[in-house]
């Protein structure tokens, strides 16, 4: 499991929001999304249950406060700056400690890889079930119908100007050559425009997309559309540079789609490294001759479920806060960063509010979706299903750009709910990082750096799940 960083996503949900996946942390992020939904658990100045009538005594005087035209905001926060040390404390000093990183990695060991449509998914979902179950959460499953795309044995190898065989991974909904495969020339391009320029040179041809890295986001148009763009000036298949700024000649994979009514072709990602060395053997006049092969299929969808574990609120049980990752993954590695990572934080968020004895006002709601890595299937799946009570979603979270050093929060919401977030978490979450970072100066490599989003994505979940007012 490689170490990198990446952003957090939060979602203020309206009646007309969508649910599925925008865009992609550890330990800190972990505690923000505690803090989120501690602000939104019953008020809490230490990490015990509250008797009612303490509870009653505190909401009336948040009540009092707020008719005095007080700084209501600043005075809950600064109410949670303990409870947030104590979370810490558990996750990063604790009994919790390295908690998440065992779990996710016990669960890649067992599971493996959790491709949509297979066998290994249904296990990943039922072990999760399970486990979440074990710990005495209320679990249960939301069935989805989702794709069922299946490899095949691939290969793929420069025949001209000399023999290489070309490290590359099919595209997911891929369609797959014919069994003796394609053999063509190649077009090097750089980008949608050069191939738009020279279109009438990639009649029966396999274009190679040699776009230069921009960012994720930019530079993954290429392989989403790709084929489909490639095919509209008559090529036969596509090989697209892997999307990344750092290769080691290993290529990468991902979704891709076909354009209604455009002639639907194969496409792969090949390396840097070997994008590269065309381009420069193009750049020479050179002739570029390629043979690919893929036995790519799609079959019929698969019955498949989004799973559920919740701790409900004791005031608004109706009003949700929900958290997420995703537990499917694509065939080839372990599914550890992509999205192991945003599952066990988030399955962690729930478990570190139960040692702690915290109670949520609010509903917390942790949504493992199935078939994200397929356009969001499942998220969509499920707005569809509850779309009728969104205006009761108060906060919708998402883990999915990875599971170490946070980087950034994404927030997507009105002016008015982006302003009370920076005036409610920042607070908490400055001293807080000062104090996780002394965790880190022993030597624990991956595992303590897994602690940090853990955190981070606890703190922001307790501030939703807790505050005595609704998201603007």
């Amino acid at each position: 499991m490689g170490c990198y960083n990446h952003r957090y996503q939060l979602h203020k949900t309206t009646t007309n929001s969508n649910m599925s996946r925008a865009g992609r942390p550890p330990f800190l992020f972990l505690l923000l999304l505690l803090f989120m939904c501690l602000l939104m658990l019953s008020p809490l100045c230490g990490c015990h249950p509250q008797s009612p009538a303490s509870i009653r005594s505190t909401l009336r005087t948040e009540s009092n406060h707020t008719a005095r035209g007080g700084s209501t905001t600043a005075a809950e926060v600064a109410g949670y700056a303990d409870v947030a040390k104590q979370i810490i404390d558990l996750a990063v000093f604790g009994a919790a400690q390295n908690r998440s990183y065992t779990r996710l990695a016990r669960f890649t060991d067992t599971i493996g890889n959790r491709v949509s449509g297979s066998h290994s998914l249904e296990m990943a979902i039922k072990y999760m079930y399970n486990a979440m179950a074990q710990e005495g959460l209320d679990v249960h499953l939301e069935p989805v119908k989702i794709p069922h795309w299946v490899r095949g044995k691939e290969s793929a190898e420069m025949i001209a100007p000399r023999a290489e065989s070309l490290a590359m991974l099919g595209l997911g909904g891929s369609v797959g050559t014919p069994p003796e495969g394609i053999e063509a020339e190649v077009l090097v391009v750089q980008s949608f425009a050069e191939l738009k320029h020279r279109a009438s040179e990639a009649m029966a041809k396999i274009v190679v997309f040699n776009q230069p890295f921009v960012s994720y986001g930019e530079t993954v148009a290429y392989r989403a559309n790709g084929a489909s763009e490639a095919a509209k000036v008559g090529a036969v298949a596509t090989l697209i540079r892997s999307i990344t700024p750092f290769s080691i000649n290993s290529p990468h994979t991902g979704l891709q789609y076909y354009q209604d009514g455009v002639k639907r072709i194969p496409s792969a990602c090949i390396t840097v490294e070997d994008a590269e060395l065309m381009w420069r053997m193009a750049q020479k006049g050179q002739r570029i001759v390629v043979r690919l092969t893929m036995a790519a299929k799609t079959l019929p969808d698969a019955d498949s479920f989004n799973t559920v574990a919740e701790i409900r609120g004791w005031q608004h049980p109706e009003q949700v806060v929900l958290l997420s990752g995703h537990l499917d993954s694509w065939d080839v590695g372990q599914g550890a960063m992509d999205d192991g990572g945003g599952v066990m934080i988030s399955w962690e968020v729930l478990s570190l509010i139960k040692d702690l004895g915290l109670r949520p006002r609010r509903t917390l709601r942790t949504v493992l979706w199935t078939a994200e890595e397929q356009g969001g299937v499942g998220a969509r799946q499920y707005y569809d299903q509850h779309k009728v009570n969104m205006s009761n979603f108060d906060l919708v979270m998402e883990s999915d750009l990875g599971t170490f050093t946070p980087l950034a929060l994404q927030f997507t919401g009105s002016d008015a709910a982006q302003k009370k977030w920076s005036n409610f978490w920042l607070p908490l979450i400055r001293p807080n990082w000062r104090h996780t970072e002394k965790g880190q100066t022993s030597h624990r490599g991956c595992r303590q750096e897994y602690q940090e989003p853990a955190c981070m994505w606890q703190t922001v979940d307790i501030f939703g799940s807790t505050t005595a007012k609704v998201i603007p």
